[in-house]
């Protein structure tokens, strides 16, 4: 989901910058949501786990792919399907991206640790390579969705500034301490409207009993469609999430978004698009030296899953209340 949202700022500078493109975004259903609005993009919706299943099933996603007379392939994802794929599209012409899978070898082993490019470079390197520079620099986003009565019931304070908290991820080692994020939510809710986002049977519990406990907060996980949830996030000043997808999905929308680090690190290059450093509240290194540990959270050592929680919840709750006054 992370890859798919950090795509869409790029590629709507990419169609904002050459009017003349034509994209067909190639991704599951689910995520189609996420390129509305955009000009000039279609989607073509895959099934990897039936209809395109498996070597055959690619032959076939292929064929009719190729029944669209597309000029070129802009291979952004890298992946084994996507390797494959390309054995198909002889005679087009093919960019794939350059992942940097040695530099963040680098990076997380503590040879090196410095800023790699972020994966919107990435992305823009690709469309480069195709003959079209992207520029990023001036980022356009979509106007705030006017909410309907229903999504307005999720806001409990109309007159209260809006802010959205998205507690989980899918490491542990990327995760706050819901203990800890618990007392940021009390904190903030006294001022603030939160509005609560997750998924997964276990984290709607678990967020149904926050909102239950604490005032002026509303959980939407499981609740709505992803069209209804990026409305409300549209609506957001300051999205609190880990390193995740819904960060980039707030910030695909150009909402504020504070993140908070364990075992990952910005370095990777996985920071929200378009978002100040000081937007990311890093886990401290002389209490963890060894972070990064991975570059997706999977791997740390014992004891680091915890390594989010060394960032202090006096800290988060300042840093949100000090993007809100500058509403």
């Amino acid at each position: 989901m992370g890859d798919v949202a950090m795509s869409v700022p790029v590629i709507r500078a990419l169609v904002s910058q050459y009017p003349d493109l034509r994209i067909t975004v190639v991704t599951r259903g689910f995520f189609s949501p996420f390129f509305r609005g955009i000009k000039n993009v279609a989607i073509f919706e895959v099934d990897l786990k039936t209809k395109y299943k498996g070597v055959f099933g690619l032959y076939k996603l292929y064929k009719e792919l190729n029944v669209l007379r597309f000029d070129a392939v802009a291979d952004i994802h890298n992946v084994l399907r996507t390797k494959i794929l390309k054995l198909f599209f002889t005679g087009k012409r093919v960019v794939q991206i350059d992942k940097g899978r040695e530099e963040k070898k680098a990076l997380v082993s503590g040879k090196k640790f410095e800023q790699l490019k972020t994966t919107h470079e990435r992305y823009a390197d690709v469309f480069k390579k195709l003959g079209f520079p992207v520029d990023l620099s001036n980022p356009i986003f979509p106007e705030k969705i006017r909410l309907d009565s229903q999504l307005q019931t999720f806001i409990s304070n109309s007159s209260l500034p809006v802010i959205g908290i998205a507690p989980f991820a899918a490491f542990k080692g990327k995760m706050y301490p819901l203990k800890q994020m618990k007392l940021v939510i009390n904190q903030l809710s006294k001022e603030h409207n939160i509005v609560l986002f997750g998924g997964g049977s276990k984290e709607i519990l678990q967020l149904n009993q926050i909102e239950f406990q604490i005032p002026n907060t509303k959980s939407i996980a499981g609740k709505l469609t992803l069209d209804e949830e990026l409305d409300i996030i549209s609506n957001l000043d300051v999205m609190l999430a880990m390193d995740s997808g819904n960060a980039h999905m707030a910030a695909m929308l150009g909402v504020k978004v504070i993140t908070i680090w364990g075992v990952t690190h910005p370095f990777a290059g996985f920071n929200p698009f378009n978002q100040p450093k000081d937007y990311a509240l890093l886990a401290d290194t002389n209490k963890y030296p060894e972070v990064p540990t991975s570059v997706y959270g999977n791997k740390h050592p014992e004891g680091y899953e915890i390594s989010a929680g060394s960032v202090s919840v006096e800290i988060v709750t300042q840093k949100v209340k000090s993007l809100i006054s500058k509403r």
